[in-house]
Formats: structure tokens, sequence, C-alpha cells
């Protein structure tokens, strides 16, 4: 077979025995988007989701551990916030492996590719606050970046999920900075 590979399969009385399977390449990737736009987009939208999940994790972390008189309105809207947060790192994933390239999926990775960095210890609920809106405008800003190449690369579905994103992002830091209003 010119294009096979050898695999190995255990049977049901745990026996192995070295197989010989025939193996196709997927199609190329023809989505009327160039190689070099999918990567430019893909390296973009890593960086995006790096800043999510970075910002997904402080949120819940914060929803763990905030304290003091705004405990149960705190508590409850970082709930929200991090829900949400949650569901959309998979649409950003999916968009990435839709370009052809994988996701980062690592604390390594996101660590390497984020802008916004992580918050030692445990702060005072308002400087929790103030924490979140930083993040939540970074996160904005790094999506605001790509739109540029996307716009070019003439990808839609990108500028609809970036512009879906940016507008929660803008959204939640306005009512995370109403909260630190006299």
């Amino acid at each position: 077979m010119a294009d096979a590979r050898k695999i190995w399969v255990v049977n049901q009385f745990n026996q192995a025995k070295e197989i010989t399977v025939a193996t196709k390449k997927a199609p190329r990737i023809d989505i009327g988007i160039g190689d070099k736009d999918r990567a430019t987009i893909a390296k973009g939208l890593s960086a995006f989701l790096a800043d999510s999940y970075t910002l997904y994790l402080m949120t819940h972390n914060y929803h763990w551990n905030v304290t003091g008189p705004m405990f149960n309105t705190l508590h409850l809207m970082f709930m929200g916030q991090y829900t949400e947060q949650w569901n959309a790192l998979d649409l950003i994933a999916e968009r990435i492996r839709s370009l052809g390239h994988p996701a980062p999926g690592t604390y390594k990775e996101f660590v390497k590719l984020a802008s916004i960095k992580e918050v030692e210890g445990v702060p005072k609920a308002t400087d929790m606050i103030r924490n979140l809106v930083a993040a939540q405008e970074g996160t904005a800003r790094t999506a605001r970046k790509l739109f540029p190449v996307v716009d070019k690369a003439n990808d839609q579905p990108t500028m609809d999920l970036l512009t879906q994103r940016l507008e929660v992002h803008e959204k939640t830091a306005w009512m995370l900075r109403s909260l630190l209003e006299d």
C-alpha cells in the first residue's frame, strides 16, 4: 500500500498485534481564504483565545475568593461572566480549527500568547473589579487588532465572531467600571 501505516491494536483478550491500515490525506482546505491569511488569522485568534482564557480564569478565581460588603452581588455577577466566557472559548478555538490550524490549549501556550497577566494573591473586591475592567478591555483590544487582516481576507465568520465578542467585552467592562463610580 502506497499510503499506509502500521498501528498496534489490542483485542478483548488483551492481545496486541500490529496491523497495516490504509491512510489518506485529508483534502486541502479551500474556503476562499489563502493559506497565508488563514495562518495570520489563526495566530491572531490564538492570542485572542489566550486572553479570553486568562480572563475566564481570573473571573472564576474572583468568583471563588471575593469577600466584603459586595460579596453576593459580585459572586453572582462573576459567575455569570465566567460562564459566558467559558462558552465563548469553544467558539474561538473552533474557528481556529476551521481555518486549519491547531488551537492552543495549554497553560504554557496561554501564558506565552496572552497580553493579560496573572494577578498574584487575592485582591480586595474593588481591586478585583479594576483588574477585570483592565482584562476585559485588553481582550477587546486583542480582538480589535485582528480586524484589518480579517477584513482584507474577506473572512466574514471571523468578523462576526470578533464583533460579537467585542460587544460582550465592552459592555462587561462598562458594567464593571460602573461599580467603581462614587
